[in-house]
């Protein structure tokens, strides 16, 4: 297997996609990572197991339907297994193993197996001082965009995940790419004030388009950046409340094929008929309640 991912868009060979079987135990408003789950359980709204299932079923059906290869990790008894996208990533032909939170760690134990399959490949294991999710890490041919949280209180925050020595990495590692980082607003227990993740609040669509969230931009500054660097009429804004249900957090397997949640009626109305694009929507709101969405539930290791 040759890893190759050097953007959001260009069709998708092989995609690992996360699990929802067996995934344990209701958390306790403690035992929550991140400010939407917190939200879910304070509203005694969790999802069931069934249901996850069910959606990331119909997920899979769909990447099958475009001939994708879609790989899922071991099965690790009473751990959530859905978001793999934040487990590890891959920037043009190199997987990253990510340092994610000490919550999380016993999800990395599931991809053993998957890594087996592309050894050869560049595989790296970061420092332990550098912190990073795959959530915030967006490829975009010669940029690669950093969600980042670059504030004295980085550490008070359990949505704090990558920081700047990951972007500093990333700068030395890639010289030859324009490496750009963006500090997102941060809460742990709102959902509208804090952004989990870059790809929660901003991702590219198409060959030259994106969707985004202005005011999940600590600095108005980064998100005039992405401003210039696209235009404006090729960005798709979207509200507090859109953002709340994770509206940026769409995931392409092609440039005119994109994979939504059925419930965006005005994003999925204007991909289609102001974009072009095919829109493939699910039933994916449940996921959604655990803090991540479609991009968040998949690991791309081949783009063509």
């Amino acid at each position: 297997m040759k890893l190759n991912v050097k953007n959001e868009t260009a069709q998708l060979k092989v995609v690992v996609l996360g699990r929802a079987e067996l995934n344990g135990a209701i958390p306790t408003l403690e035992e929550t990572f991140d400010a939407k789950s917190y939200e879910t359980v304070f509203n005694n709204d969790f999802p069931i197991e069934e249901d996850l299932v069910d959606e990331m079923t119909e997920f899979e059906s769909v990447l099958k339907k475009y001939d994708v290869e879609v790989l899922r990790p071991s099965l690790i008894e009473n751990v959530n297994q859905v978001f793999s996208r934040d487990v590890g990533f891959v920037i043009d032909d190199e997987f990253f193993v990510s340092n994610i939170i000490p919550d999380r760690a016993e999800e990395g134990k599931a991809y053993d197996q998957i890594k087996e399959k592309f050894k050869g490949n560049k595989i790296t294991y970061l420092d332990e001082n550098i912190y990073v999710e795959g959530g915030d890490v967006i490829l975009y041919n010669d940029y690669i965009f950093v969600g980042t949280y670059n504030q004295p209180d980085f550490k008070n925050y359990k949505t704090g995940r990558t920081n700047i020595q990951f972007v500093n990495y990333i700068k030395e590692k890639f010289p030859n790419k324009k490496v750009l980082n963006f500090d997102l607003k941060k809460h742990d227990t709102n959902p509208y004030e804090g952004i989990l993740h870059l790809d929660c609040t901003f991702q590219p669509v198409g060959k030259d388009k994106a969707i985004i969230y202005k005011d999940g931009f600590l600095f108005e500054k980064d998100f005039q950046t992405l401003v210039d660097i696209f235009g404006k009429d090729n960005l798709f804004e979207v509200t507090k409340e859109e953002m709340y249900w994770m509206t940026p957090n769409v995931f392409s397997i092609a440039e005119d094929i994109v994979v939504t949640e059925k419930n965006f009626t005005r994003l999925n109305d204007h991909l289609q008929n102001v974009w072009g694009m095919t829109v493939e929507t699910i039933n994916y709101r449940n996921i959604s309640k655990m803090g991540g969405l479609l991009r968040c539930s998949t690991m791309p290791l081949i783009r063509k």
